[in-house]
């Protein structure tokens, strides 16, 4: 017990000090765009065939984590840049409705299908990484700018 508590604040030392946190959400205007259910579902199920077919365990759908993706997504659409910005936040907001262990996200742009944007992420060891990492929940949030490019966000937690 005493080893996962040190694991866990030693997560949290790292999100903190390597999430991109250049710019507030306050000082950023976010409109709520809307989502691609058909892809983020997609995206889902392409990640969890790839996990299963590595002997690793479904990732459960998490409306917390939805919820954080999504507002996320929206935020890189009103910058109009993918970032990691304000991870740090967004793992604590998990963590305080969810309880949990650890959190991860990857984000990605201008995939226009799930399985393009799945390939950009295992072509990237550090989001393979992620996406093959010990969670046990996640949610896929994918929505278009105004010039119809889809951002995507996913998160991904340990329970």
């Amino acid at each position: 017990m005493k080893m996962r508590l040190l694991y866990a604040v030693l997560v949290l030392f790292v999100m903190i000090f390597n999430s991109c946190t250049s710019e507030a959400l306050e000082e950023t205007p976010i409109i709520e765009a809307v989502n691609n259910i058909a892809l983020e579902q997609e995206l889902l199920d392409i990640v969890n065939t790839h996990r299963v077919s590595l002997e690793l365990i479904d990732l459960e759908f998490s409306d917390v984590a939805y919820k954080y993706a999504n507002k996320h997504t929206d935020y890189m659409i009103a910058k109009g840049s993918i970032s990691h910005d304000n991870f740090s936040s967004r793992a604590s907001n998990i963590h305080s409705e969810a309880v949990v262990e650890m959190v991860a996200e990857n984000v990605a742009k201008d995939y226009d299908t799930a399985t393009e944007a799945f390939n950009g992420w295992y072509n990237s060891s550090s989001h393979k990484k992620t996406m093959e990492g010990d969670f046990t929940h996640t949610a896929v949030s994918v929505k278009q700018d105004e010039r119809g490019n889809y951002y995507f966000t996913q998160l991904f937690y340990k329970k």
